[in-house]
C-alpha cells in the first residue's frame, strides 16, 4: 500500500476513534476516507466495520458489571439483533453494487439526521412506546433497525439506547451497556459476513483499525476536556455537506 494512502487511513482512523470516544459519528469520516483511498463503495462499507471494531467494542469491559447484572435478558436481544444484522449484511453482499452506490447519499443523509435528531427521537420513542407498553412492537423496531445496522449502521447508537430504555433498562448505564453490546454484535456479524464474502480490504482495514485504537484511547482521555456539543455540530455540518456532495455526484 502506498505511503500516502497509509498515512490517510491511519490519520482518519485516529480521528475516527477519538471522535467516537467523545461524540460519536465516526463513520461519516471513515467511510468516505476509505472511498478516497480507492476502495469501491461496497468494499469501503464492509471494510469500515472491521476498521472501527476497537472503538465500538472498547466500552464493553467498562460495562461488564452492568452486563452481568442484566444476565439472562441479554441473549434473546443479541440473537434478534444479530439475525437482523445478518439479513442486512447479506442484502449488501448479494445486491448489485450499483444499487448501493445510488443509496449512498440517502444513507449518509439518514445517518446524519439520526445523529442530529437522535435525542429528540429517543425521547419521543420513550414516550410513544412507553405508552403502548408493547414489547412486541419494540422488538420489531429492534429487528428493523438491526437490518439497517448490518447494511450500513451509521448513526444507530442513539436509537439502540432508546430501545434498551423502552425494554426496561431505565438506568442509563445499563441501557448504554446494552446499546454497546448490540452495536458490537452488528459489527461482528458484518465482519463475519463481509469477510467470508471477500468484501473486506484487509490491509486498509488493519491500518485504520490501528489508528482508531490509538484515537479511541486518546479520545477517552480528552473527552472531559472538550465540548462534545461543538463536535456534534461539526459532525452534523460535515454529514450534510458530504450527503450534498454525494447527491451531486450520483444525480448531478
Amino acid at each position: 500500500m502506498e505511503i500516502a494512502r497509509t498515512a490517510l487511513l491511519l490519520g482518519i482512523g485516529v480521528l475516527g476513534g477519538a471522535w467516537n470516544a467523545v461524540a460519536g459519528g465516526a463513520t461519516l469520516f471513515t467511510f468516505p476516507a476509505l472511498i478516497a483511498a480507492g476502495l469501491p463503495p461496497v468494499v469501503a462499507n464492509a471494510t469500515n466495520y472491521l476498521a472501527l471494531l476497537p472503538s465500538n467494542a472498547a466500552a464493553l469491559p467498562a460495562y461488564a458489571p452492568e452486563l452481568r447484572r442484566i444476565g439472562r435478558a441479554l441473549p434473546p436481544l443479541v440473537l434478534l439483533s444479530g439475525l437482523g444484522a445478518l439479513v442486512g449484511a447479506l442484502l449488501l453482499l448479494r445486491s448489485d453494487p450499483a444499487v448501493f452506490v445510488v443509496l449512498i447519499p440517502f444513507l449518509i443523509l439518514f445517518a446524519t439526521l439520526l445523529f442530529a435528531f437522535g435525542d429528540a427521537l429517543r425521547r419521543r420513542l420513550l414516550l410513544r412506546m412507553g405508552e403502548t407498553r408493547s414489547r412486541g412492537l419494540v422488538l420489531a423496531a429492534l429487528a428493523l433497525f438491526s437490518v439497517y445496522g448490518g447494511y450500513f449502521g451509521a448513526g444507530l447508537g442513539i436509537i439502540l439506547l432508546a430501545i434498551a430504555q423502552v425494554l426496561g433498562f431505565t438506568d442509563f448505564h445499563r441501557a448504554n451497556a446494552v446499546k454497546n453490546l448490540l452495536a458490537t454484535s452488528f459489527t461482528l456479524v458484518g465482519i463475519l459476513v463481509f469477510g467470508l464474502g471477500g468484501l473486506i480490504a484487509w490491509p486498509e482495514a488493519l491500518v485504520m483499525m490501528a489508528g482508531s485504537t490509538a484515537g479511541g484511547y486518546a479520545g477517552g482521555r480528552l473527552a472531559r476536556r472538550v465540548n462534545p456539543e461543538w463536535l456534534r455540530g461539526a459532525v452534523i455540518a460535515f454529514g450534510l455537506l458530504l450527503s450534498a456532495v454525494y447527491f451531486l455526484r450520483t444525480f448531478g
